[in-house]
Formats: C-alpha cells, sequence, structure tokens
C-alpha cells in the first residue's frame, strides 16, 4: 500500500517522536473534508439510517426465534394411570401434548425425552455459528467486501440457512442449517453499526447507532406476536415468517443502501465516494467536488488481507491494549445480557412474565442510550452500568424473606436494564476506538467477545438450579468487574473519528504526553 504523500496509510512508526503536527495536517484533511461535505443531517441520510438499522430486526428474530421453534411443549395425562411428573416414565397412550405435534421440534420429533445435549444442539451450533463467523469474516468488511457488502451477504446467508431450516426433516440436517444461520448472523450487526455511523456527521453518530439497538428490540418483541399467531400450526411457519421477509430487504439493501465514503476514500476508490457524498449530503454537489479536490489526502491503492486488519490492531502495543481491553469487558456485558434470560427458570416468579418484562427492557435501554450518548462519557457510563447491573444481579438471588422474594424480579429487571444499555454504549465507545481501516474488525472482535461470554452463562444457569449464587450471583460479580477495566481506555466522546493507524496513534501520544 502507498500513499502519494511521506506518510503510508497504515504506516506504523515506532515512537511518538517523529513530526506529528505534519501527520495530523496530512491524515485529518480526510475526517475534516467528509464533516464538511456531509453536511447537516437529511432526509437522505436519515432514509439511509433507517434501511441499513432494520437489519438489527431481522437479526434479533434469528437470534431468538428457537425460544418457541425448540421450546419443551405442555402435555397433560390422558389416562387415570397417569400420576408421575414426567412423560417419560409413562406409557404413550396415557398422555398427549396440549397442542399440536408440529408445533415445537421436541414434539415434532419425539425429542422429549432426549439428552440434553441433543435437544440444545441447534441453539448450540448457532453459536458457534457466530463464533466462527465473527472469527472469518471480521476482516471482509475492511478489505475487500465492504460495509455494504458485508452487510448484504451477511443477511442474505442468514435468510437463505433459516428458510431452509424450516425444511429441515431431522435434528440434525436442523442444527447444520441454524449453525450456517449464526454464521452468517454473525457480523450482520457490526456492519449495519459501523455503516450508519461513516454515513453522518459526527454530532449524529451516536444517535443514529443507537437507532440500530431500537430495531432490534422490535425483533426481539416482534417474535412472541408471530409465534402467537402460529400457536396452532407448525413451528416451520415461524422460520418462513421470519426468512422471507428478511430475503426480500437483502434486495434492498442492494439496490439502496450507500457504501461508507470513509470506507472508499480509503480504499482509493475516489469516484464512488464521490457519488455516495452527493447522494447523502445536505451541501451542494459543486462544493463536494471542491472540497475532495482540494483535501490533502490522495487517492491510494490499500492492500489489505483476510487477516490483515487483525495483525494490524495486535502489532501496535496501544491498538493491542485497546482491544485485549475491550474484549475483557465484553465477556462480563455479555454474560449477563445473555445470560440473564435463560437464568429466569431460577427465580420464584412467573416464567412467562419474567421473560416478556426483560424482552421489553430493551426498549427504554435502547432510547435512553439513543437520548444520552452525546451527552455522557463513555468509560464513566459503561462502569456506572456494569456496576449497577453486578449489584442487582446479586440482590436478586438473596433470601432475606418473603418481601424481599417478591423483589427478585424487579432487581433481575433492573440488572438486566443496566445490562443492555452498557450493552449499547459499548458498542457505540468500540466504534470510536479504532481507525475507519480497522473499524469494523475491531468491533467484530468486541462482539464476539459478548458471545463468548454468552457461551458461558449456560453453565451457570444449569449450575444456579442447585446453588443460586452460581447464577446470578457469579453474573453480578463477573459485570461489575468488567467495568473496571474502562480505566484504560481513552474517552472518545465528541472528538472526531479516525481513519488510520498513524491518526490513531498520534491521539494516543497526545493523551500519554
Amino acid at each position: 500500500m502507498t500513499m502519494a504523500g511521506p506518510t503510508p496509510l497504515l504506516s506504523q512508526p515506532n515512537s511518538c517522536d517523529h513530526d506529528i503536527e505534519t501527520d495530523k495536517h496530512h491524515l485529518l484533511s480526510l475526517d475534516y473534508t467528509i464533516e464538511q461535505c456531509i453536511g447537516d443531517f437529511n432526509r437522505n441520510q436519515f432514509l439511509q439510517v433507517v434501511l441499513i438499522s432494520l437489519a438489527w430486526l431481522f437479526d434479533a428474530q434469528q437470534a431468538f426465534i428457537t425460544v418457541f421453534t425448540d421450546a419443551q411443549p405442555l402435555w397433560h395425562c390422558t389416562s387415570s394411570s397417569c400420576t408421575t411428573t414426567t412423560m417419560c416414565n409413562l406409557p404413550k397412550y396415557s398422555w398427549a401434548w396440549d397442542g399440536p405435534t408440529q408445533a415445537s421440534i421436541i414434539s415434532e420429533w419425539n425429542l422429549q425425552c432426549s439428552n440434553s445435549i441433543i435437544t440444545g444442539l441447534p441453539a448450540s451450533l448457532f453459536f458457534m455459528g457466530c463464533l466462527l463467523g465473527g472469527i472469518v469474516l471480521a476482516t471482509l468488511a475492511d478489505s475487500s467486501f465492504g460495509r455494504k457488502n458485508m452487510l448484504f451477504y451477511s443477511c442474505l446467508l442468514m435468510s437463505l440457512s433459516s428458510l431452509l431450516s424450516s425444511f429441515s426433516p431431522n435434528i440434525w440436517i436442523y442444527s447444520a442449517f441454524k449453525f450456517l444461520c449464526g454464521f452468517g448472523r454473525a457480523t450482520i450487526g457490526t456492519s449495519a453499526l459501523v455503516l450508519v455511523s461513516e454515513l453522518v456527521g459526527k454530532k449524529w453518530r451516536g444517535q443514529v447507532s443507537a437507532i440500530g439497538f431500537i430495531f432490534f428490540t422490535f425483533g426481539f418483541l416482534s417474535l412472541p406476536i408471530v409465534a402467537y399467531a402460529n400457536r396452532s400450526s407448525s413451528w416451520r411457519n415461524l422460520y418462513l415468517w421470519t426468512s422471507i421477509p428478511s430475503f426480500f430487504y437483502c434486495i434492498l439493501v442492494k439496490l439502496f443502501a450507500q457504501e461508507s465514503p470513509r470506507w472508499l476514500l480509503v480504499q482509493g476508490r475516489k469516484e464512488e465516494a464521490l457519488a455516495t457524498l452527493k447522494c447523502i449530503t445536505s451541501t451542494t454537489p459543486n462544493n463536494v467536488d471542491l472540497a475532495i479536490n482540494d483535501m490533502s489526502y490522495k487517492e491510494e491503492t490499500l492492500d489489505v488481507g483476510f487477516f490483515s486488519a487483525l495483525k494490524i490492531l495486535l502489532e501496535k502495543k496501544w491498538s493491542s491494549r485497546r482491544v485485549l481491553t475491550i474484549m475483557s469487558m465484553g465477556f462480563g456485558v455479555g454474560l449477563v445480557y445473555y445470560g440473564m434470560p435463560l437464568g429466569l427458570g431460577n427465580l420464584s416468579f412467573n416464567l412467562y412474565l419474567s421473560v416478556t418484562f426483560n424482552a421489553l427492557c430493551e426498549l427504554p435501554s435502547a432510547l435512553l442510550t439513543f437520548t444520552l450518548i452525546d451527552k455522557i462519557n463513555r468509560r464513566s457510563s459503561l462502569l456506572f452500568f456494569t456496576i449497577l447491573s453486578g449489584v442487582f444481579s446479586v440482590m436478586s438471588i438473596m433470601e432475606l424473606g418473603d418481601i424481599w422474594t417478591k423483589m427478585q424480579i424487579g432487581f433481575e429487571l433492573i440488572s438486566f436494564f443496566s445490562a443492555c444499555t452498557a450493552c449499547d454504549i459499548y458498542l457505540i465507545y468500540t466504534t470510536e476506538l479504532f481507525p475507519t481501516c480497522v473499524r469494523n474488525s475491531a468491533l467484530s472482535v468486541a462482539r464476539q467477545a459478548l458471545v463468548f461470554g454468552g457461551s458461558f452463562s449456560p453453565l451457570l444457569v444449569g449450575a444456579g438450579r442447585v446453588h443460586k449464587f452460581l447464577c446470578y450471583g457469579v453474573f453480578g460479580l463477573v459485570i461489575g468487574c468488567s467495568g473496571l477495566f474502562g480505566v484504560l481506555l481513552p474517552e472518545t466522546k465528541g472528538r472526531p473519528l479516525c481513519d488510520t493507524m498513524d491518526e490513531e496513534e498520534n491521539k494516543e501520544c497526545d493523551i500519554l504526553a
């Protein structure tokens, strides 16, 4: 990779003793120019943000759909000889399902007495697909694919594999499609989040990022509606109702979504960047031409391979420290975010109501993030919400009398709300900590830390059925400590986005100076 100027785009000096002022003038011109070209937030930018953020809705549906398709259906006795609480010890003629046999994969494939490893295989492979997809696909949005194409292909793979799941003849084929679905879904959120943040000016960056979280909440809440409408039919219909709209959404993205002008300029694709800026700008097209032609940041050729972005992130001391710190924070947040809904059965409260209340917590959390993100510091807010979540998580499993027991669900909801808010701020914070050339890769790694933390939650939930502290108690301690890692990171509120590793390093040096 080369540049017309003396400083390469991804060059990595060994110290901060080089000519910082020269580099700042050379590299900051890209951010300054794009800010000038984009102008104020307008209708075109709003439509782009809504179109791209809509991907979160379909992402949420596939993330939680197994709650209904893989559920253990209710059953009842049909014979006077039916006296036990488990159907596995009864002859088949003495009991029956409350609903239709095809309402769940458990009843349709006679898995009611199978090992929990078998019945949990589809969900487990889905999360394994998310982990593997996040690793394999992490850098493609920063290198050859770009943000828009990565979003398109990820949604397409997720929707097609979800559609094929509805035709599965057995649990093994079904589990394989769930793995593919998770693999494709892995980069949807990161691609959408990075793309919308790079299509608007820094004044609106936090708010438009939070719009995706709101759509994610709507996707989560839409599932009970779809499931209720299909309560008397097959579980396969849930996949049809969610995958077909997702497929048509992919077409809309391909036809109407704009690529990030920042990424296009970093790639040296100046003409495409100009076309994109003219589509979304609130200034005149002539001003865009003049600004791009006058900037000191010249065309370049970027040669980033499959895992080059991750290599770049880990080569520098400051960037590797940020990656490890962000992952440590994400592990704790993900453990609680994914684990709390799974552990609701360990509390003394109606399971169906508690699941509904937890889903509803996502909406005020996203709205709070949308309202306050441009007013609050990232580090201190993350510390506050992680500690708050930790304290109330521990309180939710304490047994100090009947009144306290009745308050447990309230404590759990406060803890989960705080974890949701911390998760939203965490993702926005990550997009601001890393430059354009590796931003999507860094956000993918951060999101994988969330999923990795969530993958441990089923183990703790199972242990919590015997010793309650091993569930919500451990949840509280881990997330409470995770926020402390934020003291190792710089504050990013209100600062311009960096586009190169050199520019970000110069800012790091200024902070340390």
